[in-house]
């Protein structure tokens, strides 16, 4: 695992030792922030179901300035504080062992939105309806903002929903599907 583009390219990430967490590919990684980016100009993100922290780390690298990561594994933790270490990027991220639901409530008390959000939960295991209802209900992406699903690729997820519409869905291979969010509806052909 590695960073693939901006200020920390080449950098080598430790993974999460455990059967628990399934890394994203280089080829999807790039593939996601060539849809979303693919460079930003400050902005937040957050990472929930992060694992190694490789996602929210790519955007940092491509120029999001802060970052939340949240997953509730300890080794996920560990790596994630691992990883932001080694590239010095602790004064700009949080890290939080806790579950997404209660992240999200907590991101709320504090008043906080977001320009990207990305779920990568373990496939099949957590709804992302729900995710994206919570989402919605506590205010967390900003006008503008992106929400990044990583999913099974013979899962579908809806057009619309609580307020958000897909603006891309693409498939990689036979197990991992992208499925993009903007707020409001958007019109498809």
């Amino acid at each position: 695992m590695r960073v693939i583009s901006g200020k920390f390219k080449g950098h080598p990430l430790k993974s999460v030792s455990n059967r628990q967490t399934r890394p994203t590919t280089d080829k999807v990684k790039e593939a996601l922030f060539q849809m979303i980016g693919p460079y930003f100009d400050g902005g937040s993100c957050f990472d929930l179901f992060a694992g190694s922290g490789g996602l929210g780390i790519e955007a940092m690298s491509r120029g999001i300035e802060k970052a939340i990561f949240v997953d509730k594994q300890p080794k996920a933790i560990q790596t994630i504080y691992e990883n932001l270490k080694l590239l010095q990027l602790q004064d700009s991220t949080e890290v939080y062992k806790t579950d997404a639901f209660r992240a999200i409530k907590a991101a709320a008390k504090r008043e906080l939105s977001f320009d990207i959000i990305f779920l990568d939960p373990p496939y099949l295991k957590v709804s992302y309806e729900s995710l994206l209802e919570y989402i919605d209900t506590y205010k967390l992406l900003k006008k503008d903002g992106t929400i990044v699903c990583e999913h099974e690729a013979k899962q579908k997820l809806p057009n619309e929903y609580s307020g958000f519409s897909v603006v891309r869905s693409e498939v990689y291979g036979s197990t991992t599907a992208l499925t993009i969010y903007k707020r409001g509806s958007v019109e498809h052909d």
